[in-house]
């Protein structure tokens, strides 16, 4: 049965109302995996995966002003919803809309045009990096810069399909986008060797199925919970969109700043194989830090709307659920990095022992992350629920950003 945003949430509410945003963060953590497969198996061009990873901390920097526009959207009108105010919660969430394909249209030219000495200022962080790569992940860049509005509008609407009661259609939007990316890798890369350059157009063709496919949803279907219409003009609505979701903006930035950092120190202290290593952490923590992620995603819009109705019996009921659910999480994550550290390791390291043992000892050590960020990510989020983007944001920029580049260094 169908679980609203306003009904009392046990834990099988909880679960029904939370499982399609999790299983939709994480196959957009697997299909971002699948991606580097190809690319780095069918280019025959070790300078290519290597090229991506460079520029690719840019393109997430840009398309997180969607998920900042989303999330903080979200927020915002399903507490307006919550206040018994559907036409000013459709006036929001249309005007978010189109300030998106706006923000997407200028990000876009501005981009085209930057990405190249951003992709060289990038490449001298790192000393091992060629010309080659540079000039590869030139190309990648600038092709995809012309998608990113998509890219955008993907972000923001697999938000905005949660507060409108419609997380399977995100899913089903969110699997289309990958296995299109996914079919047209392998068209592109594995059998018309295009490179690095049929990656960045499976992806914005991609994108196109994941962005415009939500839009063309919102426009036929009128009997969604929130509607797209004629919007008014109120930057006071933008203004607060990008306050609540200030939180996400600064996490996705913070972690693609701390990706650099961790790559210059590992490649300093331990060579190629300690960023290989990191590179494997990363995999599995995407998956892992997915399910958190899209747990909080997917009770953000309930939190927003039981806030607006002034319902604070609900909104401690969910905090207390939650608490325990995450804790449990929490530890069966833990468990899994313990002990499947070598496994995951042999995944991805080609049979290199060194790197496996390095990848094994790592993982292991940085397993314990997961007994305490899920907490973070959650409470982080409830905050933006909340419409308080200055704790959500102190707590996010603590988290991603402040500890973890003081102590690599």
């Amino acid at each position: 049965m169908k679980v609203r945003i306003s009904d009392h949430f046990t834990f099988k509410n909880i679960f029904k109302i939370t499982i399609f945003p999790i299983v939709t963060m994480v196959f957009i953590s697997l299909y971002s995996i699948v991606d580097g497969i190809f690319i780095s198996n069918f280019t025959g061009n070790g300078d290519a995966f290597a090229a991506v990873n460079l520029v690719f901390p840019f393109i997430m920097i840009i398309g997180s002003i969607g998920f900042m526009l989303g999330t903080g959207g979200t927020a915002l009108v399903s507490k307006l919803l919550g206040e018994k105010k559907p036409d000013e919660a459709n006036k929001a969430f249309s005007l978010v809309i189109y300030t998106t394909i706006i923000i997407g249209i200028i990000f876009s030219v501005i981009g085209s045009f930057t990405i190249e000495p951003i992709v060289r200022a990038l490449g001298t962080i790192n000393p091992s990096t060629t010309e080659g790569m540079v000039k590869q992940g030139i190309r990648y860049g600038r092709i995809l810069m012309f998608g990113q509005v998509l890219f955008m509008l993907q972000n923001v609407f697999q938000s905005f399909l949660m507060v409108s009661e419609k997380s399977r259609a995100g899913f089903i939007f969110t699997l289309s986008a990958g296995l299109t990316n996914m079919l047209f890798d392998g068209l592109f890369i594995g059998l018309c060797g295009f490179g690095v350059e049929g990656a960045a157009y499976a992806t914005i063709i991609g994108y196109f199925v994941g962005g415009f496919g939500p839009l063309l949803f919102f426009i036929i279907n009128k009997k969604t919970l929130i509607k797209l219409g004629k919007p008014t003009l109120d930057l006071k609505v933008v203004g607060k969109s990008i306050y609540n979701g200030l939180s996400e903006f600064v996490g996705q930035v913070s972690m693609s700043v701390v990706s650099i950092v961790y790559n210059s120190q590992l490649l300093r202290e331990y060579g190629p194989n300690g960023v290989s290593a990191y590179g494997i952490i990363m995999y599995v923590s995407f998956v892992f830090m997915a399910i958190f992620i899209g747990y909080s995603l997917g009770l953000e819009p309930v939190v927003g709307y039981n806030y607006g109705a002034k319902n604070h019996d609900e909104l401690k009921n969910i905090l207390k659920k939650s608490s325990i659910i995450i804790v449990i999480a929490s530890l069966i994550m833990f468990a899994l990095a313990m002990i499947f550290a070598k496994p995951f390791s042999r995944i991805f390291s080609n049979g290199n022992v060194e790197l496996i043992e390095l990848s094994t000892y790592a993982m292991m050590v940085y397993s314990i992350t997961f007994l305490v960020c899920g907490y973070s990510i959650f409470t982080s989020c409830f905050f933006t629920g909340l419409n308080n983007g200055t704790i959500s944001a102190i707590i996010s920029l603590s988290r991603t950003l402040l500890f973890q580049v003081a102590f690599a260094y």
